[in-house]
């Protein structure tokens, strides 16, 4: 039988999750600002990761997102805005870049998307589901029952902010804090976890011949 995480009613009890407060939110708006945040996520090398995109509403309506796509290192998160021409070349880059692990949850939408939108191909991901998954749980774990099982935690995420518009060019405060603490909940459970040989073997990016990263593990 599959495991379960913590339900709703049980991460609720639990202290609140120590987010990202706005003034670790960065969304560069100059090319200064992009090739800097550039910079110190390369340095990293590993980042929390997620993108948003303005919701469908109507049946048959393609997505055309992602709008957003953040970056979440240990004490700030960035924030590139696809409307940005410099923003959204410098995402690509880091997206493409085998050097830098992106770590998120739920990451195979993101991929078709992000292909389809930027014309980039998803590089040196993982997708903390999946690690879950080998270790039991239901296929999709999520990040709210993952910071309450990792970290005891409650990671609340607003419904409201959710389905608002992404693609606008001046977010919401609260826009901000969603989106980035979204991939700062995937860096922080991951730094929490050990993983076994075994694991980092099955689901850490592999070099291929060509110099770049395969694609994580499915399994």
């Amino acid at each position: 039988m599959r495991k379960t995480g913590p339900g709703k009613a049980e991460t609720d009890l639990m202290q609140p999750f120590d987010g990202l407060t706005l003034e670790r939110i960065v969304i560069p708006d100059t090319a200064e600002a992009v090739a800097a945040a550039v910079a110190e996520i390369r340095t990293a090398g590993e980042a929390g990761f997620d993108t948003e995109s303005k919701p469908t509403f109507k049946a048959g309506e393609a997505c055309s997102g992602p709008h957003l796509v953040q970056f979440a290192l240990p004490d700030r998160a960035f924030l590139f805005q696809m409307h940005d021409g410099a923003s959204r070349d410098a995402a690509s880059l880091l997206l493409e870049d085998p050097a830098v692990l992106k770590i998120g949850f739920g990451l195979s939408a993101d991929r078709s998307q992000i292909h389809a939108k930027l014309g980039a191909t998803l590089q040196s991901v993982l997708d903390l589901d999946h690690l879950f998954r080998r270790r039991g749980y239901n296929s999709s774990l999520g990040a709210r029952a993952a910071v309450g099982l990792v970290l005891d935690r409650n990671f609340r995420k607003s419904k409201s902010v959710t389905t608002t518009n992404w693609s606008l060019p001046v977010l919401s405060d609260a826009q901000k804090l969603y989106a980035a603490n979204d991939a700062y909940a995937a860096l922080c459970v991951y730094r929490a976890l050990t993983l076994s040989a075994d694991e980092r073997q099955a689901l850490m990016p592999r070099p291929r011949k060509d110099g770049r990263a395969e694609a994580e593990s499915e399994g």
